[in-house]
């Protein structure tokens, strides 16, 4: 940047202030700074920065090989969402309805549960397992329940794969052994407390019909044991194991069984009585006996017999034979029916008598039957009550029996190499933690730096126009780099000139103040040089040394024989004339006013009106007029002064002064009603320039320069 368009920059600024004060922001160019200024602090430390990265680098070799290795094994599972029971049955568990993102994320929360590692405890007895123990390092009576499910619980991990029912169980110890059984156990367990989970219910349900029916069956087989006793003891025989009620049980016995065919064959034999009585008297026979074929031949021999004696009369002799013939019909009809009619007799009388002789076993019998029927009862009652245990038996079994929906798909195999620690992973995250550090000191030597380094901060942070940037000096004395005009201070100075004369519309304020926080901050250096660069300008001017209890000035331009006149004897009224008092710079091309004897109370001095009377004289003799005022510190010296002027230069030496100071000092002019046109920042070093300011002078007058010997006044 060249020195035109550093001061088309700075009036640029000037001109960015009035309208961000108008209302129109430029928090871009804020924050495009800040990352300028973070940038910079971080090449100010970039030893110590470039010292954090190398030992967090050496900290990850370190803790790479110092690490115990780490072998880790991996198992997959299939978890499947549960579907209907194949089997139709119902069962004692109804599955909820989910979704299958909910159940999924349900089985993953599961698989890495506390209970989960409790169950693998258990189930694998690592409490006495010694290759466990030895794995963790655990010491002989140091194995406790708690920290063998902490352990695995720290170290199972779970890896759902997306767009999939699939998901890796990994297990990591120091023994890959270890490793591959536990991961193995865990899925194993895992399967298996989502199967009684599923079957739980059914599973109980029958261990309980078991033993049910165990106790059941013993009690049949006693009811069984003890009804075939009392019915060999009693000569009981059952025909048929049918039957509800004693009498029907007793009914179905050997006995009844007699007496019903007896009867049934008594109920015959009555009937052939009756039917061979029938026979007898009336001649009629049953159509299957064979006697209706002699009754036809009867007939037939009689129609012929007929027949023949109307033809040949009654001493044919075949007459006489067909007689014969019929005699012989009749005796053979009739003899056959009395030995039929004797027969049935005798045999029904037999019948009867056998009927009531098993009748009267059958009475006797029937007081045993009433107690066979109660035995029969407990025993038809105990065989129901078991084939019904046992049908659900059954039914549970078909029902517990349904297919596990989670399954595992890969079981873990050893680990051949061990998979932490890992040299590349340690060296990233102990660089990266090393990297955010070194971020976070950068942030902290911002964040707590309070003085003002970045130029910037005066728009930024003090709301105020930027002025100039006056470089620090470093060759040689101060008033002579003012005088010289290719000199970066004298180009400096003409900037602060260029961007005053755009601060109002008729261009710089006739009569400015210039002062700053405390003393030694560049404020007499530069209202000496913004007087300066006026007078080469072509204008009439005027510099007052107004700091009446310290004057820089009068050291600065070496003016010691001037103490008996200057401004304390007009502001004393002890000189009325001030043109009488006024000495020409020939070197510098304007006029001075010197300060003159150092007063007992300077603000006694310029509370009255004498100082205003002295400044508008000034005014009407000069184009401007520059007052070298006192710094704000606790003083009233500078703000009675600025009740005379148009406005105040404020003057801020970098990285001096906190800024919460500037801010009061600031406030403390603002408030008592001085008009405060903006600020030079001084003694800008390399450092400062890099945020933007000084390249100008830098670069077409020894851009480089060393951080020396600070040579200029105050």
């Amino acid at each position: 940047m060249n020195n035109s368009n550093f001061a088309s920059q700075g009036a640029s600024e000037v001109s960015d202030h009035h309208e961000t004060a108008r209302g129109r922001p430029s928090d871009v160019d804020a924050f495009n700074l800040d990352l300028e200024r973070y940038w910079h602090e971080a090449i100010g430390l970039k030893y110590w920065l470039a010292g954090l990265i190398t030992l967090g680098f050496l900290i990850g070799i370190l803790i790479t090989l110092l690490a115990t290795p780490l072998y880790q094994a991996s198992a997959r599972l299939e978890v499947s969402q549960v579907t209907a029971d194949v089997t139709n049955l119902d069962s004692l568990e109804v599955d909820s309805q989910v979704s299958e993102l909910q159940y999924l994320n349900t089985q993953y929360e599961l698989l890495v549960s506390r209970f989960m590692a409790k169950r693998v405890m258990d189930a694998g007895n690592l409490s006495r397992d010694e290759a466990f123990r030895a794995a963790f390092g655990f010491e002989e009576g140091e194995v406790q329940g708690r920290s063998i499910e902490r352990i695995l619980f720290e170290n199972v991990n779970i890896g759902p794969i997306a767009q999939s029912s699939l998901v890796d169980v990994t297990f990591s110890s120091p023994d890959p052994v270890v490793s591959a059984e536990i991961t193995n156990l865990w899925v194993q367990e895992f399967v298996a407390a989502n199967y009684e989970k599923r079957f739980g219910a059914n599973i109980e349900a029958r261990d309980f019909l078991q033993s049910q029916i165990a106790e059941l069956r013993e009690r049949l087989s006693d009811s069984e044991r003890e009804l075939v006793e009392y019915a060999n003891a009693n000569e009981i025989l059952v025909l048929n194991a049918g039957g509800d009620s004693g009498s029907e049980s007793a009914g179905q016995t050997l006995v009844g069984a007699d007496l019903q065919a007896l009867n049934l064959a008594l109920a015959a034999a009555v009937a052939d009585r009756v039917s061979a009585q029938a026979a007898v008297v009336g001649g009629n026979f049953p159509n299957n006996d064979p006697r209706n074929q002699l009754l036809t031949k009867l007939s037939e021999a009689e129609s012929e017999l007929a027949v023949l004696q109307a033809n040949f009369g009654p001493e044919y002799p075949e007459v006489q034979e067909k007689k014969a013939e019929v005699s012989s019909l009749r005796s053979a009809i009739s003899g056959g029916a009395r030995g039929l009619l004797q027969s049935a007799r005798i045999r029904e009388a037999e019948l009867r008598e056998q009927v009531e002789q098993v009748k009267q076993r059958f009475l006797s019998q029937q007081g045993q039957g009433i107690s066979y029927g109660i035995l029969k009862r407990e025993v038809d009652t105990n065989r129901e009550i078991y084939d019904a245990l046992l049908q659900r038996f059954k039914e549970l079994e078909a029902s517990g029996a349904g297919q596990n929906n989670i399954q595992i798909i890969d079981e873990a195999s050893v680990p051949s190499e061990p998979y932490a620690p890992s040299l590349i992973k340690n060296v990233l995250v102990s660089v990266t933690v090393s990297l955010l550090v070194a971020a976070g000191l950068v942030y902290l030597k911002v964040a707590l730096s309070q003085t003002l380094k970045d130029p910037e901060d005066v728009r930024r942070r003090l709301h105020l126009a930027l002025l100039g940037a006056i470089p620090r000096n470093t060759e040689g004395a101060m008033v002579d780099r003012i005088t010289e005009r290719s000199s970066h201070i004298n180009e400096a100075y003409t900037t602060v000139r260029t961007n005053m004369n755009f601060l109002t519309p008729q261009g710089a304020p006739e009569v400015l103040m210039f002062t700053s926080s405390v003393p030694s901050e560049g404020k007499s250096i530069s209202s000496l040089g913004v007087a300066t660069s006026f007078a080469q300008l072509g204008k009439r001017v005027l510099l007052i040394d107004a700091d009446l209890r310290n004057s820089k000035l009068r050291d600065t331009l070496e003016l010691h024989d001037y103490d008996k006149g200057g401004l304390v004897p007009l502001l004393a009224n002890q000189q009325t004339d001030i043109a009488s008092q006024i000495i020409h710079l020939e070197d510098f091309g304007f006029d001075f006013l010197p300060m003159g004897r150092t007063p007992p109370n300077p603000v006694e001095l310029l509370a009255g009106d004498r100082f205003s009377q002295i400044i508008e004289a000034a005014r009407g003799q000069y184009d401007q007029v520059l007052i070298d005022g006192a710094p704000m510190l606790a003083l009233a010296d500078a703000i009675e002064m600025s009740k005379a002027v148009d406005g105040v230069i404020f003057v801020i030496q970098t990285e001096r002064i906190k800024l919460r100071g500037i801010e009061n000092a600031l406030g403390r002019l603002q408030r008592s009603g001085a008009k405060v046109y903006g600020a030079i920042v001084t003694k800008v070093s390399q450092n400062n320039s890099a945020y933007g300011y000084g390249y100008g002078y830098g670069y077409g007058y020894g851009y480089g320069y060393g951080e020396e010997r600070d040579s200029e006044p105050a």
